[in-house]
């Protein structure tokens, strides 16, 4: 019954609403409210003429600057508000509504009707409920209209007092986020999550605190991360959120072990409060036991209609045979794989309900997001495991795995590390073909050097060792690095201390790429800081200098707390140049951060100091 009332009275208050907006007066929807209204509620004249003065209290009108012209309601033995004539206990007193009617009904219906300057001048007005703000948001989000979403969301968050803000305006707050995003409203996107932050109340900070760790995890910031996490606790010391975020920043940190013990730090501080919900209570329980899993299967049961196929997606790859021989030749001083007609059959049947086609010009490019039809082919690959026969089918599911879940490390052991399994049996066979290179441009050598670069960035932050282990053979292989992954190899061994060899294979990379500048900053940085963990201090200034000389803002960006961002087109960063500067700070401030007295050694050098050692 209740699902019937709803349905009639969004029915007779969005005819109301037309009718009201004829002339916004009293009478003109009195009027269709005995004429018309009745047709909205099983033809109940009664119903009708008692509801319409309820809905017309509570519309905004533009003639009073949308203030709205509530009508006093009449005593029991006063003339009814319908203008029937009859005592009110005779009339609409004597009607008894099916159920609730939302107070901000009329509001939110308004708000989804006006548009252009009246919509802006409505949300001005500051008239409008919260909650109207936020289901016409949801509602128009829901149908694809982003920037009318948009519109009215702020208006949520600029106009509402924080302290009485719904709940429910946790989904809105998170959609306004991720239409920033997509937008390009990256200042907006700040400013709201900062003012959240500053004043928001405490439900919505949390979830503001989790937006901002994502955001800097996202892009591989994990210094800026780590500050966002330190103030979150100086915020919010007791909240349930600290021990989820926490979890995930050592966990894209590399610190497995340390993720568990302060996961169970966080259950046994927080359960002996006793004041969570038990299914809070064993989600902590479940991250003290083991994060990565308990993380991994958050976000599958998170993923609504790819939940199912998903987990069939782990399972196979659990499940997966070795695979078969590949048509490996030695043609003098090239190795080159070639696709067989069994191969191409099975790409083929897969290409038929995955649809994205790989850009043969990019190293990680589809020509269309491969995720909005995905609930076609996950379910269609794990009915066919034998299509992962074909490197072409695994280059692609690499690929669309590492664009989704890439900067997530608890996805690493279910999902890359068995596809980088297979491949690497692909590999030795490459291996034992002769002493020769496997370059990008012969044959359908691309296939298997693309996956490889994939299952490398998706393993890079939950199975690091694994993903230089396979960096390192794809380098064995391909001599001429087409795939760029010595910058990468370099930043791992850096993470793991080892520092011969990170010094080594810098040095060995600066000699060699000299002609080539679109990575060597990092290869420079990198032989700096292996240089100072090293004790060669004197060897370390003469490197800054080299390094100064080659992009004279890396200093400044790695010495300054908080600078000013420098993003780059399309993640390409001219040599030289402050964009590429911040790219290195980016990936890399951290080790300089927990490497004791590295960064303020760092932040002493000066640009003249350097030159004159340099020389």
């Amino acid at each position: 019954m209740l699902a019937v009332w709803v349905e009639q009275l969004l029915g007779f208050a969005s005819g109301a609403l037309s009718a009201i907006r004829e002339d916004e007066r009293y009478p003109t929807l009195m009027a269709w409210a005995r004429q018309e209204g009745p047709e909205l509620v099983d033809g109940d004249l009664a119903l009708a003429q008692a509801l319409a003065p309820e809905l017309w209290s509570q519309t905004p009108l533009e003639r009073l600057d949308f203030a709205c012209e509530p009508l006093a309601r009449p005593g029991r033995n006063e003339p009814c508000w319908c203008d029937s004539g009859r005592k009110t206990k005779h009339c609409c007193g004597a009607v008894s509504l099916p159920g609730h009617v939302p107070t901000h009904l009329m509001w939110m219906l308004s708000l989804r009707e006006w548009k252009g300057d009246t919509l802006k001048a409505a949300l001005a007005s500051g008239r409008a409920p919260a909650q109207s703000l936020l289901e016409a948001g949801l509602i128009a989000a829901e149908s694809g209209q982003r920037g009318r979403a948009q519109q009215i969301l702020e208006s949520l968050f600029e106009n509402a007092d924080w302290s009485r803000l719904p709940e429910q305006a946790e989904p809105a707050f998170e959609i306004l986020v991720d239409l920033y995003q997509e937008r390009g409203f990256h200042r907006k996107r700040e400013a709201l999550l900062d003012a959240v932050l500053d004043r928001g109340p405490l439900f919505l900070r949390g979830v503001a605190l989790e937006r901002l760790c994502l955001l800097h995890l996202d892009n591989d910031d994990l210094d800026s991360a780590r500050a966002a996490f330190v103030r979150a606790q100086q915020t919010l010391p007791d909240s349930p959120t600290l021990a989820y975020i926490e979890a995930m920043l050592l966990l894209h940190e590399g610190h497995e072990e340390e993720a568990a013990e302060r996961s169970r730090f966080w259950y046994r501080r927080l359960a002996r409060q006793g004041d969570l919900e038990p299914e809070q209570l064993q989600f902590l329980a479940d991250l003290a036991e083991n994060p990565g899993a308990t993380l991994a299967e958050q976000l599958l049961n998170a993923e609504a209609d790819l939940a199912e196929p998903l987990v069939s997606l782990q399972a196979l790859l659990e499940a997966l045979p070795e695979p078969p021989q590949l048509d490996i030749r030695h043609e003098g001083d090239t190795l080159t794989y070639h696709s067989s007609a069994r191969e191409d059959t099975q790409f083929a049947a897969f290409q038929a309900v995955f649809q994205s086609q790989v850009e043969g010009e990019t190293l990680m490019g589809f020509d269309s997001d491969p995720w909005p039809q995905a609930g076609d082919w996950l379910p269609a690959l794990c009915a066919h495991p034998e299509w992962l026969d074909s490197p072409a089918v695994v280059q692609s599911l690499a690929l669309a795995l590492t664009s989704r879940f890439g900067s997530l490390p608890w996805m690493a052991p279910s999902l890359f590390e068995p596809l980088a399994w297979r491949l690497e049996r692909w590999l030795a066979q490459v291996a034992e073909a002769g002493e020769a290179s496997l370059i990008w441009e012969a044959a359908d050598n691309a296939a298997l050097l693309r996956a490889g670069l994939a299952l490398v960035v998706g393993m890079e932050r939950g199975a690091r060792q694994h993903s230089r282990e396979l960096a390192e053979t794809l380098l064995t292989l391909d001599n001429q690095d087409s795939l760029g992954l010595r910058e990468l190899v370099l930043d791992q061994l850096l993470r793991e201390g080892r520092d011969d060899e990170a010094l080594a294979l810098s040095e060995r990379a600066v000699e060699e790429d000299q002609d080539d500048t679109s990575s060597l900053l990092g290869m420079l940085m990198g032989r700096v800081l292996a240089l100072y963990r090293l004790a060669r201090r004197d060897e370390a200034g003469q490197a800054l200098a080299l390094a100064h000389r080659h992009n004279p803002f890396v200093l400044n960006l790695l010495c300054t707390e908080s600078p000013r961002p420098a993003p780059s087109a399309n993640g390409e960063a001219a040599p030289g140049s402050r964009a590429e500067a911040w790219q290195y700070r980016t990936l890399m401030r951290d080790q300089w951060r927990v490497t004791p007295g590295a960064l303020e050694w760092l932040c002493a050098q000066t640009p003249e100091r350097n030159t004159s050692r340099g020389k």
